[in-house]
């Protein structure tokens, strides 16, 4: 659906544009938000590119009228069609290009506004021109950030508050982390000091309050610090997770859970790295070799980038792996369905690469977290989870490498020995409390957006 279109529709309620970033992290967190606020009496103009809202489509009710699509179409060429336009699997030299090809459509997007006349902006931290347009169109803009306020706050203090006091922490980041997120390896990456100017303005040009993806149990301290640095509440709103209908057809699922019916209660690691991270043969050599080691039973969904040649798998994987692990192993090329196979009862622990939508998920499903971060945010969602009891991390070796005696020793205390029934007990006083308080949350959510577009 176009601006105009949407206009045509009239809505009675107070209207609220979105715009999240097109990683599907962010997209899934700002689609519960919208579903949530869209029971509250508030009409929703949900924006991002064609593929990115047919990927979340589905995840919509048929009958929800008061979320409506709005296309978002980025300039394309001949290396850049329109179905590379979401960070899904991406190919990491496009990187540069689908960030210029989102900023270059903000002509467009003011358009939208123009049109549609919202009275109110919810933006991602990514886009600086967003609340800029909309401040010149006196639509009040408010910034929900997607991902954890332990990593917000690290940026922060780097880049904008290096003087600011910085709530105590036993978290060190690998000298490997130091490099990468100071520095651009290549010219196909995003510099991190680029990215945390963005969202530093983002943050302080969000209108009296900020929406954050977590819960005062895990970042309690890390909500306040920001509050205090930004001189803005900061209101924790999560974990906003997308919750599967276990019991609905899916033919992907299907085979995966019958391979799952067979396994014991916890016996069984889900091993993921996201949407936009493809590991390299070392690494996937590590790992694999830590699962081998570990002796438990693994699904293993290994992605790689859209137009890689066929049969990458087998290429992949050390020699002999898969007939060595016989029926321990699941090894599924591509998209797994996430959210259902961690809610599945003999999944006991996720190999993951601690991207801040998987460490909501796991969470709420109960699932503790074995990390091993590889980019961006992802280390310091590692500590945070490590910190407060809730995941363990894979340490890497002074080199930055993986080791696969680590891996396969977190695996085996978590999921097969059963030493670390702390994290699990942790988990469910953790759910407990997210369980009475969630609707009491997102009530105080909209009487406070209800302030903001009555202003």
């Amino acid at each position: 659906m176009d601006a105009q279109q949407a206009a045509n529709m009239s809505p009675t309620a107070s209207t609220i544009f979105m715009l999240p970033w097109v990683g599907f992290g962010h997209l899934s967190a700002y689609l519960e938000l919208a579903k949530a606020l869209s029971t509250r009496n508030f009409h929703i103009y949900f924006c991002s590119t064609p593929v990115s809202l047919a990927s979340i489509k589905p995840r919509l009710i048929p009958s929800c009228s008061s979320i409506q699509f709005v296309e978002l179409h980025l300039p394309s060429s001949d290396e850049f069609p329109p179905h590379l336009h979401t960070t899904n699997g991406l190919p990491s030299r496009l990187v540069p290009t689908i960030h210029q090809a989102f900023s270059a459509a903000a002509h467009t997007f003011e358009a939208f506004l123009q049109t549609l006349r919202p009275h109110l902006l919810i933006y991602d931290s990514l886009q600086p021109w967003a609340p800029r347009i909309a401040s010149s169109l006196n639509i009040p803009a408010i910034n929900f950030f997607t991902a954890g306020a332990f990593a917000v706050s690290h940026v922060l203090r780097a880049f904008h508050y290096p003087d600011s006091q910085f709530p105590s922490s036993d978290f060190v980041l690998h000298s490997r982390w130091k490099i990468k997120n100071t520095t651009a390896e290549s010219p196909t990456q995003v510099k991190i000091p680029k990215i945390g100017e963005a969202i530093g303005y983002c943050l302080n040009a969000s209108r009296g309050v900020i929406l954050t993806n977590s819960f005062r149990e895990l970042e309690g301290k890390y909500i306040d610090y920001l509050s205090v640095i930004l001189k803005k509440r900061v209101l924790p709103i999560g974990p906003l997770v997308y919750q599967p209908n276990q019991d609905e057809e899916d033919e992907d699922y299907s085979r995966i859970k019958n391979w799952l019916d067979r396994k014991e209660a916890s016996s069984t690691v889900l091993v993921s790295f996201g949407s936009e991270f493809f590991l390299s043969k070392e690494e996937t050599e590590a790992i694999a070799h830590g699962l081998e080691q570990s002796e438990a039973n693994f699904i293993w969904g290994i992605r790689f980038p859209k137009g890689a040649k066929k049969n990458a798998i087998e290429e992949a994987l050390p020699e002999g792996f898969l007939e060595r692990a016989g029926g321990r192993a699941m090894v599924v090329e591509e998209w797994v369905p996430q959210g259902k196979i961690l809610k599945h009862g003999s999944i006991g622990g996720f190999v993951s690469h601690c991207g801040w939508n998987s460490a909501m998920e796991s969470i709420m499903c109960g699932v503790p977290v074995i990390g091993i971060p590889m980019q961006v945010d992802q280390p310091f969602n590692a500590g945070i989870l490590e910190e407060a009891g809730v995941g363990v991390e894979a340490k890497r070796d002074s080199d930055g490498k993986i080791q696969r005696d680590e891996v396969a020793k977190l695996i085996k205390e978590v999921v097969v020995e059963r030493t670390r029934e702390d994290i699990r007990n942790k988990l469910e006083e953790i759910n407990e409390i997210l369980r009475t308080r969630r609707e009491e949350k997102l009530d105080e959510l909209a009487t406070e957006i209800s302030l903001l577009c009555r202003n």
